[in-house]
């Protein structure tokens, strides 16, 4: 089976770790007779300093054209890099707006996952963890503070600035829609995450919500204010199946969800629309401090081309070896920096490696099935 892949390896470490996902998917190629094209595509700050631009037209109808598109990061040092010194519209993370609402990528899912191996790189104590976590974030993606209409002004000589947060039913119920799905297939239960007792906009969120329920009388739904659900996901994050929320909430609870796991190089994530198209990059940033030393963890995005082998091509048994394989490397006590234990003790019986180094160990344990 053939697939077209647009790549957007991006900025800072983007282009590392995205080396190392193409090379655990060349792997699945090899081992289950697939044939995985890739298409780069400019985008971020590459793109700037190339046409001036984040994201232009012809790279958005490339992107559209593909099967599935799998990315890096985007971005560089907000205090020194030049990107930083355009306007709003013209900055790298414009480009990926952009990129999300031409592609309507309404629902962006985030696993977050404790592994046994890496329970001494979580911060929470052992008694909170025992027996480790498993939670998909869903997070709306399209709608919300991020897209809606603002403006910074002189208000009677003083400057004001206003951001506004816009939802309609129609987008709450279609992400709503695909997260009870997802809990159909896991363990049951969405925890809907809002601010009801402050915002209209969760008011709506809530009560559409309380609509779709209604149709899955299998999945059990529970409503949890937003503050409450950042105090919960360190008391206990065990308790959590499919979070479900808006746009910046979730933008903030999955990168708390992802320290809780160890390190935000751990954390995959997958961009999704109405069909089988979606975007896949690992959580992280693009951490220029580390750019191009060849230490950053690449098993985010070698976790992200696993979702895309399930979401958009349906291929669950590769995405199973891969996921099996990472599990394998991290058994084997591999680390990369990010996730060496603290303890000394600890550290004398496991091996640091580089981002090619792992995604290296990874592919040799697609290869050996």
């Amino acid at each position: 089976m053939r697939h077209h892949i647009g790549v957007i390896a991006g900025d800072g470490i983007g282009p590392e770790i995205v080396a190392e996902a193409k090379k655990a998917l060349d792997c699945v190629g090899e081992a289950f007779g697939h044939a995985f094209e890739y298409e780069e595509i400019l985008m971020g700050g590459c793109s700037i300093d190339a046409v001036g631009v984040p994201l232009t037209e012809e790279a958005i109808a490339r992107a559209k054209a593909c099967d599935a598109v799998l990315m890096g990061s985007i971005g560089g040092d907000a205090a020194t890099s030049p990107w930083y010194k355009l306007e709003p519209h013209l900055r790298p993370e414009a480009g990926l707006l952009k990129l999300r609402k031409s592609l309507n990528l309404f629902a962006n899912l985030r696993p977050a996952y404790l592994y046994e191996e890496l329970k001494g790189a979580c911060p929470l104590r052992e008694d909170i963890t025992l027996g480790g976590f498993d939670m998909m974030i869903l997070r709306e993606l399209t709608g919300g503070l991020y897209f809606g209409e603002r403006r910074t002004e002189a208000v009677d000589g003083v400057r004001t600035a206003v951001d506004t947060l816009t939802y309609n039913e129609n987008e709450i119920r279609r992400v709503a829609r695909r997260a009870f799905d997802i809990a159909r297939k896991r363990r049951g239960k969405v925890t809907s995450v809002d601010k009801a007792n402050v915002l209209d906009s969760s008011r709506l969120w809530r009560s559409v919500v309380e609509e779709v329920a209604k149709d899955y009388a299998d999945v059990c739904l529970e409503h949890m204010l937003v503050d409450n659900c950042a105090m919960q996901l360190v008391r206990d994050p065990k308790q959590f199946d499919v979070i479900l929320t808006e746009n910046m909430f979730g933008d903030i609870l999955s990168d708390e969800a992802s320290m809780v796991t160890g390190s935000i190089g751990m954390l995959s994530s997958a961009s999704l629309n109405d069909t089988k198209f979606g975007l896949y990059e690992p959580s992280g940033g693009s951490a220029p401090d580390i750019a191009g030393k060849g230490v950053a963890n690449p098993i985010a995005t070698v976790l992200s081309a696993a979702m895309m082998l399930r979401y958009s091509f349906d291929l669950d048994k590769e995405a199973d070896a891969v996921e099996a394989a990472v599990r394998q490397a991290l058994k084997e006590n591999y680390r990369t920096i990010d996730i060496m234990p603290k303890e000394d003790a600890l550290r004398a019986s496991v091996t640091q490696v580089g981002t090619a180094k792992m995604g290296d160990l990874i592919a040799e344990r697609i290869k050996n099935g």
